[in-house]
Protein backbone atom coordinates (compact mmCIF):
# COMPACT_ATOMS: atom_id res chain seq x y z
CA UNK A 1 0.00 0.00 0.00
CA UNK A 2 1.14 3.54 -0.70
CA UNK A 3 1.13 6.31 1.91
CA UNK A 4 -1.98 7.71 0.21
CA UNK A 5 -3.75 4.35 0.49
CA UNK A 6 -2.85 4.03 4.17
CA UNK A 7 -4.01 7.56 4.96
CA UNK A 8 -7.30 7.18 3.10
CA UNK A 9 -7.97 3.91 4.92
CA UNK A 10 -7.12 5.35 8.35
CA UNK A 11 -9.14 8.55 7.76
CA UNK A 12 -12.29 6.48 7.45
CA UNK A 13 -14.22 8.92 5.28
CA UNK A 14 -12.76 12.14 6.69
CA UNK A 15 -11.83 14.34 3.69
CA UNK A 16 -9.72 17.34 4.77
CA UNK A 17 -8.50 19.83 2.19
CA UNK A 18 -6.19 21.73 4.58
CA UNK A 19 -3.03 20.54 6.30
CA UNK A 20 -0.63 22.05 8.85
CA UNK A 21 3.04 21.14 9.35
CA UNK A 22 4.28 21.80 12.87
CA UNK A 23 7.83 22.97 13.53
CA UNK A 24 10.17 22.48 16.48
CA UNK A 25 8.43 22.76 19.84
CA UNK A 26 5.02 23.48 18.30
CA UNK A 27 3.49 20.05 18.82
CA UNK A 28 0.98 21.23 21.45
CA UNK A 29 -1.42 22.28 18.68
CA UNK A 30 -2.39 18.64 18.16
CA UNK A 31 -4.11 18.74 21.57
CA UNK A 32 -6.67 21.12 20.02
CA UNK A 33 -7.67 18.58 17.37
CA UNK A 34 -11.11 17.10 18.01
CA UNK A 35 -11.84 13.43 17.24
CA UNK A 36 -8.14 12.79 16.51
CA UNK A 37 -6.97 9.96 14.30
CA UNK A 38 -3.23 9.32 14.75
CA UNK A 39 -1.00 7.71 12.15
CA UNK A 40 2.72 7.33 12.87
CA UNK A 41 5.09 8.29 10.07
CA UNK A 42 6.75 4.89 10.36
CA UNK A 43 3.66 3.13 8.95
CA UNK A 44 3.43 5.49 5.97
CA UNK A 45 5.68 4.28 3.11
CA UNK A 46 8.24 6.89 2.13
CA UNK A 47 7.62 9.16 5.12
CA UNK A 48 10.92 10.14 6.75
CA UNK A 49 11.49 9.67 10.45
CA UNK A 50 13.20 12.78 11.77
CA UNK A 51 15.64 12.76 14.64
CA UNK A 52 15.14 16.24 16.08
CA UNK A 53 13.73 16.67 19.58
CA UNK A 54 10.40 18.46 19.50
CA UNK A 55 9.19 16.55 16.42
CA UNK A 56 6.98 13.58 17.29
CA UNK A 57 6.60 12.18 13.77
CA UNK A 58 2.90 11.47 13.26
CA UNK A 59 -0.09 12.59 11.24
CA UNK A 60 -3.03 13.68 13.36
CA UNK A 61 -6.32 14.01 11.49
CA UNK A 62 -9.53 15.43 12.90
CA UNK A 63 -11.26 18.76 13.34
CA UNK A 64 -9.90 22.18 14.22
CA UNK A 65 -12.77 24.57 14.96
CA UNK A 66 -15.07 22.09 13.17
CA UNK A 67 -12.94 22.17 10.00
CA UNK A 68 -11.43 18.84 8.84
CA UNK A 69 -7.64 19.05 8.94
CA UNK A 70 -4.48 16.98 8.72
CA UNK A 71 -1.75 18.01 11.14
CA UNK A 72 1.79 16.77 10.57
CA UNK A 73 3.50 16.75 13.95
CA UNK A 74 7.11 16.96 12.91
CA UNK A 75 9.24 17.18 9.79
CA UNK A 76 12.55 15.89 8.53
CA UNK A 77 15.24 18.42 7.64
CA UNK A 78 17.80 18.75 4.88
CA UNK A 79 20.58 18.73 7.47
CA UNK A 80 19.49 15.35 8.82
CA UNK A 81 19.66 13.54 5.51
CA UNK A 82 21.65 15.73 3.10
CA UNK A 83 18.58 15.64 0.87
CA UNK A 84 16.52 18.77 0.26
CA UNK A 85 13.71 16.55 -1.10
CA UNK A 86 13.40 14.48 2.09
CA UNK A 87 9.84 15.81 2.59
CA UNK A 88 8.76 15.13 -1.00
CA UNK A 89 6.93 11.85 -0.18
CA UNK A 90 5.02 13.73 2.54
CA UNK A 91 3.94 16.66 0.36
CA UNK A 92 3.11 14.31 -2.51
CA UNK A 93 0.93 12.22 -0.22
CA UNK A 94 -0.88 15.35 0.99
CA UNK A 95 -1.70 16.22 -2.62
CA UNK A 96 -2.76 12.62 -3.19
CA UNK A 97 -5.38 12.69 -0.42
CA UNK A 98 -6.84 15.97 -1.67
CA UNK A 99 -5.01 18.66 0.32
CA UNK A 100 -5.20 21.99 -1.53
CA UNK A 101 -4.04 24.37 1.24
CA UNK A 102 -0.95 23.93 3.40
CA UNK A 103 0.04 25.95 6.47
CA UNK A 104 3.69 25.61 7.40
CA UNK A 105 5.10 26.60 10.78
CA UNK A 106 8.64 26.81 12.07
CA UNK A 107 10.84 28.09 14.85
CA UNK A 108 13.12 30.87 13.62
CA UNK A 109 15.70 33.40 14.68
CA UNK A 110 14.93 37.10 14.39
CA UNK A 111 17.13 39.45 12.39
CA UNK A 112 15.05 42.48 13.46
CA UNK A 113 15.49 44.01 16.91
CA UNK A 114 11.80 45.00 16.95
CA UNK A 115 10.73 41.35 16.56
CA UNK A 116 11.81 39.70 19.84
CA UNK A 117 11.53 36.08 20.98
CA UNK A 118 7.91 35.02 21.38
CA UNK A 119 6.78 37.02 18.33
CA UNK A 120 4.88 35.57 15.38
CA UNK A 121 5.90 36.37 11.81
CA UNK A 122 3.83 35.60 8.74
CA UNK A 123 6.20 34.77 5.91
CA UNK A 124 5.57 36.88 2.83
CA UNK A 125 8.52 35.60 0.78
CA UNK A 126 11.73 33.67 1.22
CA UNK A 127 15.40 33.62 0.25
CA UNK A 128 16.97 30.23 -0.45
CA UNK A 129 20.50 30.65 0.91
CA UNK A 130 21.26 26.93 1.10
CA UNK A 131 22.39 26.35 -2.48
CA UNK A 132 20.07 23.35 -2.70
CA UNK A 133 16.59 22.68 -4.03
CA UNK A 134 14.15 19.78 -3.54
CA UNK A 135 13.54 19.62 -7.30
CA UNK A 136 17.11 18.65 -8.16
CA UNK A 137 16.92 15.49 -10.32
CA UNK A 138 13.25 16.06 -11.22
CA UNK A 139 13.28 14.89 -14.87
CA UNK A 140 10.28 16.81 -16.21
CA UNK A 141 9.81 20.44 -17.13
CA UNK A 142 7.49 20.72 -14.12
CA UNK A 143 10.68 21.44 -12.15
CA UNK A 144 10.56 25.03 -13.44
CA UNK A 145 8.07 26.09 -10.77
CA UNK A 146 7.02 29.73 -10.58
CA UNK A 147 7.74 31.17 -7.14
CA UNK A 148 6.42 34.67 -7.82
CA UNK A 149 3.56 34.15 -5.37
CA UNK A 150 4.89 31.21 -3.40
CA UNK A 151 2.95 32.38 -0.34
CA UNK A 152 -0.68 32.60 -1.40
CA UNK A 153 -2.11 36.12 -1.22
CA UNK A 154 -5.64 35.06 -0.20
CA UNK A 155 -4.33 32.83 2.59
CA UNK A 156 -2.13 35.66 3.86
CA UNK A 157 -5.13 37.99 3.92
CA UNK A 158 -7.10 35.37 5.85
CA UNK A 159 -4.26 35.12 8.39
CA UNK A 160 -4.17 38.91 8.76
CA UNK A 161 -7.93 38.98 9.38
CA UNK A 162 -7.68 36.18 11.95
CA UNK A 163 -4.85 38.03 13.71
CA UNK A 164 -6.96 41.19 13.90
CA UNK A 165 -10.01 39.29 15.14
CA UNK A 166 -8.01 37.46 17.82
CA UNK A 167 -5.94 40.54 18.80
CA UNK A 168 -2.78 38.60 17.98
CA UNK A 169 0.23 40.73 17.00
CA UNK A 170 1.47 39.36 13.68
CA UNK A 171 4.68 40.60 12.09
CA UNK A 172 5.29 40.09 8.40
CA UNK A 173 8.60 39.43 6.75
CA UNK A 174 11.01 37.45 4.63
CA UNK A 175 12.43 34.13 5.80
CA UNK A 176 15.93 33.05 4.78
CA UNK A 177 16.66 29.32 4.62
CA UNK A 178 20.09 28.17 5.81
CA UNK A 179 21.02 24.50 5.53
CA UNK A 180 21.98 24.00 9.20
CA UNK A 181 22.51 22.17 11.46
CA UNK A 182 25.00 24.66 12.87
CA UNK A 183 23.55 28.05 13.68
CA UNK A 184 24.45 30.99 11.47
CA UNK A 185 27.49 33.16 12.15
CA UNK A 186 27.20 36.88 12.95
CA UNK A 187 28.69 37.61 9.51
CA UNK A 188 26.02 35.49 7.83
CA UNK A 189 23.33 37.32 9.76
CA UNK A 190 24.73 40.66 8.62
CA UNK A 191 24.47 39.36 5.03
CA UNK A 192 20.92 38.15 5.71
CA UNK A 193 19.96 41.60 6.94
CA UNK A 194 21.54 43.30 3.92
CA UNK A 195 19.65 40.93 1.61
CA UNK A 196 16.34 41.85 3.22
CA UNK A 197 15.67 38.88 5.50
CA UNK A 198 13.69 39.37 8.70
CA UNK A 199 14.08 35.85 10.11
CA UNK A 200 16.34 32.86 9.53
CA UNK A 201 15.82 29.13 9.90
CA UNK A 202 16.59 25.62 8.70
CA UNK A 203 13.30 24.38 7.24
CA UNK A 204 10.08 25.30 5.43
CA UNK A 205 11.48 26.52 2.10
CA UNK A 206 11.88 23.03 0.58
CA UNK A 207 8.30 22.25 1.58
CA UNK A 208 7.05 25.47 -0.01
CA UNK A 209 8.79 24.60 -3.28
CA UNK A 210 7.42 21.06 -3.19
CA UNK A 211 3.91 22.23 -2.37
CA UNK A 212 3.91 24.62 -5.31
CA UNK A 213 5.28 21.81 -7.50
CA UNK A 214 2.27 19.68 -6.55
CA UNK A 215 -0.20 22.55 -6.96
CA UNK A 216 -0.89 23.17 -3.26
CA UNK A 217 -1.47 26.74 -2.01
CA UNK A 218 0.84 27.76 0.84
CA UNK A 219 0.92 30.06 3.85
CA UNK A 220 3.58 30.00 6.56
CA UNK A 221 4.33 31.45 9.99
CA UNK A 222 7.48 31.55 12.08
CA UNK A 223 7.55 31.49 15.86
CA UNK A 224 10.53 33.64 16.83
CA UNK A 225 12.52 31.78 19.48
CA UNK A 226 15.69 33.88 19.65
CA UNK A 227 17.59 36.78 18.18
CA UNK A 228 19.93 35.59 15.46
CA UNK A 229 23.69 35.35 15.98
CA UNK A 230 25.52 38.58 16.74
CA UNK A 231 22.47 40.68 17.53
CA UNK A 232 22.71 40.30 21.32
CA UNK A 233 26.10 38.61 21.58
CA UNK A 234 24.55 35.58 23.31
CA UNK A 235 25.38 32.03 22.27
CA UNK A 236 22.57 30.11 20.54
CA UNK A 237 21.30 26.63 21.37
CA UNK A 238 18.52 24.25 20.43
CA UNK A 239 17.50 24.23 24.10
CA UNK A 240 16.45 27.85 23.69
CA UNK A 241 14.30 26.88 20.71
CA UNK A 242 12.60 24.11 22.67
CA UNK A 243 11.99 26.41 25.63
CA UNK A 244 10.57 29.43 23.81
CA UNK A 245 8.74 27.73 20.91
CA UNK A 246 5.82 26.37 22.98
CA UNK A 247 5.04 29.88 24.29
CA UNK A 248 4.94 31.35 20.82
CA UNK A 249 3.27 28.18 19.61
CA UNK A 250 0.35 28.79 21.96
CA UNK A 251 -0.23 32.17 20.27
CA UNK A 252 0.01 30.55 16.87
CA UNK A 253 -2.42 27.85 17.91
CA UNK A 254 -5.01 30.43 18.94
CA UNK A 255 -4.47 32.31 15.68
CA UNK A 256 -5.01 29.16 13.63
CA UNK A 257 -8.16 28.29 15.56
CA UNK A 258 -9.58 31.75 14.78
CA UNK A 259 -8.58 31.28 11.15
CA UNK A 260 -10.23 27.87 10.86
CA UNK A 261 -13.37 29.13 12.59
CA UNK A 262 -13.63 32.17 10.28
CA UNK A 263 -14.73 30.36 7.16
CA UNK A 264 -12.20 32.36 5.14
CA UNK A 265 -10.31 29.23 4.12
CA UNK A 266 -12.95 28.48 1.49
CA UNK A 267 -12.01 31.48 -0.63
Amino acid sequence: MSAVDVLVERLGGLVPTTAIVLGSGLGDLVESIKKPIRVAYRVLPGFPVGGVSGHSGEVVAGYLSDTPVLVLAGRAHYYEHGNAAVMRPVIEALAGVGITKLFLTNAAGSVDTDMPPGSLMMITDHINFSGSNPLFDEPTDQRFVSMTEAYDRKLRIALEQAAAASHTPLHQGIYMWFSGPSFETPAEIRVARMMGANAVGMSTVPEVILARFFGIRVAACSVITNFAAGITGAELSHDETREVAPRGGAKLGRLLQYLFASGNLDS
